[in-house]
């Protein structure tokens, strides 16, 4: 680069010369080298673009068996094992088969092996987007005729009958029953949200899920986590009762439940109460003693297994009508293309669902990745949820995410690579071809259980919310109107809310940032905050404002009342009232606080304001940037000081500040003697003495006259 021709000052201390920028290039000659480069095709970028999209081709080509093997065989067995009851039991929550939670569990292993950048995460069936997907497919079947309080699961599950009451209103198709209308309407709103990530994932949006903060993402999972809870009481109790949707689900579910409490099943009340205690009690010993345990004990596992022998031999469904899981086939089933129409029905659901799955899965992958010392990439993790959806929507799974539990569980049992999802997967597929029928007697209060004890994580977060509140009121108050949003309206408004929420928090934040005045510390080059620490030692005749946030259109009222009200003198008014007197009195007399020499000459720099200052310093170290409002505002400020004789200077401005103040005009107004490098410094520090140099030059200046 070239370097700027003006000499060096000498005498003045270090001087610093700026590099001249390169000449940028035309925008047509911009594109079409990028074109070039994108549309260039050799082996060795072929290659390169294939280890791109499936990195498992990279990361294979570098196992090490001796010291991976082990470990991922036993992650994914574990995994494997906990896949299984859970996948059973969350086709509660999105009203489905259990079958097609043991597709969507075998399908997202395989596909995020080959396609996922993380290590360590677990994708597959996740409570939240299980709970999104039913509340979409209840709606679904109310509008086509269907009975949406009529399950799934159950000994009918597989040949279920339209709603009598309602059968005028079937808007589905004739040969479709309830349960093949419910996994359309699941894999259309599936095939969508993976529509929308794996675009994502081609346009590099890979940031939008950077906007969905951690206190949303809590909040929301806190919401739907109760949202969940609820939906499984009537399970619990073994209640015979509507499944409500739409606003206020919550209210009206516990609303509900009191009024069929009378009704609730003797036996499934038992069987919850057992199996609450059992898993509940195995967790938290398990907890407390992971440290010593290599693997975590299958509690999930163990609970189905024995409560299946004893619903199977004790005739729990027959004696006591408690509800069953019913009939689970083995093997897979035909692949059939989504209906095009419920895709255009659903295409709005989809947006919340592509959001929440994306956001959890990418969160979830950098903090592993963090842990672990090690890079994920956003964009690719889109492409490989994303593919996770749409492939698998042709096989009759749902939509599927990152779990954070799973995830957990995975890397304390030693898993090294994704290896350990084939292992899983086989377990799932050893399930799907022979194991599939034994847990017909399975009751539904014991699916229910597990749900339930699986929300423990998300629930205590409730706890960490007085800390939250300490640190940041703005996210405590994202994190409570996210849930209370989720719990009392919807989920799908609570993610809206909790949007709009961190939205206003960001806005609120810039549009009223902290400004204080500062003072030097002792015989130091050092500011700080006055108000913040004692015995600081202010400079005479010299205020020194900090204003710890951008400079924008939506703030500079508050700048400036912030400025005037801790300086104690309005430049604005003050200014503009002189000019009112100068213009009415003429031009022969002047104000009684300027000199004959005007305001803008070296007396009247010398004539004492009301304030009692003769200069303003500005730390703009926090100033993070500048747009056209505030580079007026500053114009108009340092006229207004102009005007009553004080000095405005600039200190510790950045570099996109400094291009600013320049390509804006800042520097180039005419001041006189005063040159760019008398404008802006590099400390607080040296703009004050240097506001103190000149005010002794000026001193002396007119002593002289």
């Amino acid at each position: 680069m070239e370097v700027s021709s003006e000499p060096l000052q000498q005498g003045r201390g270090l001087v610093l010369v700026r590099r001249q920028p390169p000449v940028p290039q035309g925008l047509r000659k911009t594109l079409k080298a990028r074109l070039l480069r994108s549309c260039t095709c050799s082996l060795p970028r072929a290659r390169a673009l294939v280890q791109d999209l499936i990195p498992a081709t990279r990361w294979l080509r570098q196992y090490r068996p001796r010291e991976y093997l082990a470990g991922d065989i036993m992650s994914g067995l574990v995994i494997g094992i906990i896949l299984v009851p859970q996948a059973i039991a969350y086709s509660l929550l999105a009203g489905l088969q259990p079958i097609y939670s043991l597709y969507t569990s075998f399908f997202a292993n395989l596909i995020y092996f080959f396609m996922g950048t993380s290590r360590h995460i677990s994708v597959g069936i996740f409570s939240l987007l299980c709970l999104m997907v039913g509340q979409v497919v209840d709606r679904e079947l109310h509008l086509a005729g269907f009975d949406p309080s009529q399950d799934s699961l159950g000994p009918r599950a597989n040949g279920s009958n339209l709603n009598d009451s309602a059968a005028t209103l079937v808007l589905g198709p004739p040969d479709c029953g309830r349960d093949c209308y419910a996994i359309r309407v699941a894999t259309a709103l599936t095939l969508v949200a993976g529509v929308y990530q794996v675009l994502m994932g081609v346009l590099q949006l890979g940031f939008v899920s950077a906007y969905l903060s951690q206190p949303l993402l809590d909040g929301f999972a806190m919401g739907a986590s109760v949202t969940i809870l609820t939906s499984q009481l009537r399970h619990l109790l073994g209640v015979r009762m509507p499944r409500h949707q739409g606003l206020g689900m919550v209210v009206s579910t516990w609303l509900s439940l009191l009024r069929s409490a009378s009704q609730a099943n003797v036996c499934d009340v038992v069987t919850s109460t057992i199996c609450l205690a059992v898993l509940l009690v195995a967790k938290e010993l398990s907890d407390r003693c992971r440290h010593r345990l290599r693997v975590p004990l299958p509690t999930e596992l163990l609970v189905i297994v024995v409560a299946t022998l004893v619903s199977h031999f004790g005739q729990l469904h027959e004696r006591f009508g408690s509800s069953v899981a019913g009939n689970i086939p083995t093997g897979f089933v035909v692949p059939r293309v989504p209906d095009p129409e419920l895709m255009q029905r659903v295409a709005l659901d989809a947006v919340a669902l592509a959001l929440v799955g994306s956001a959890f899965s990418i969160s979830l992958a950098e903090m592993f990745a963090h842990n672990h010392g090690y890079s994920i990439r956003a964009n690719q993790e889109l492409l490989a949820v994303g593919c996770c959806n749409v492939l698998p929507a042709f096989f009759h799974c749902f939509a599927t995410s990152a779990a954070l539990a799973k995830s957990l569980v995975k890397t304390s049992t030693g898993c090294r690579t994704q290896l350990s999802s084939v292992v899983s997967a086989a377990v799932v597929l050893l399930v799907l071809l022979v194991l599939a029928p034994l847990f017909r007697d399975l009751q539904r209060s014991v699916l229910a259980c597990v749900i339930v004890v699986s929300l423990r994580g998300a629930l205590r977060k409730v706890r960490d919310l007085p800390r939250l509140w300490r640190l940041s009121p703005a996210d405590a108050l994202v994190w409570m109107g996210t849930a209370a949003t989720c719990v009392l309206v919807s989920t799908e408004a609570g993610l809206l809310a909790g949007v709009i929420l961190s939205l206003l928090s960001l806005v609120g934040r810039t549009q009223r940032p902290h400004a204080a005045l500062l003072a030097r510390i002792g015989d130091s080059a050092f500011y700080e905050d006055t108000t913040e620490f004692e015995g600081l030692v202010p400079e005479p005749r010299v205020q020194v404002f900090r204003f710890s946030g951008p400079l924008y259109y939506a703030n500079k009222d508050f700048f400036l009342q912030s400025l005037y009200s801790l300086t104690g003198l309005d430049a604005g008014r003050l200014a503009a009232r002189r000019k009112e007197r100068s213009s009415e009195v003429g031009a022969s007399e002047t104000d009684p606080v300027e000199s004959k020499d005007g305001p803008g000459s070296s007396r009247a720099a010398l004539v004492p304001t009301a304030a009692g200052f003769h200069t303003v310093v500005i730390d703009c170290a926090p100033l993070l940037f500048l747009d056209t409002t505030g580079m007026a505002t500053l114009q108009g400020l340092r006229q207004d000081y102009k005007a009553l004789g004080i000095s405005l200077l600039l200190a510790c401005c950045s570099p996109p500040v400094r291009d600013a103040l320049g390509k804006g005009g800042f520097l180039r107004e005419d001041q006189g003697d005063v040159a760019e490098e008398e404008q802006l410094f590099h400390s607080v520090h040296s703009a004050v003495l240097a506001a103190r140099a000149r005010h002794g030059e000026l001193a002396a200046a007119d002593s002289t006259l």
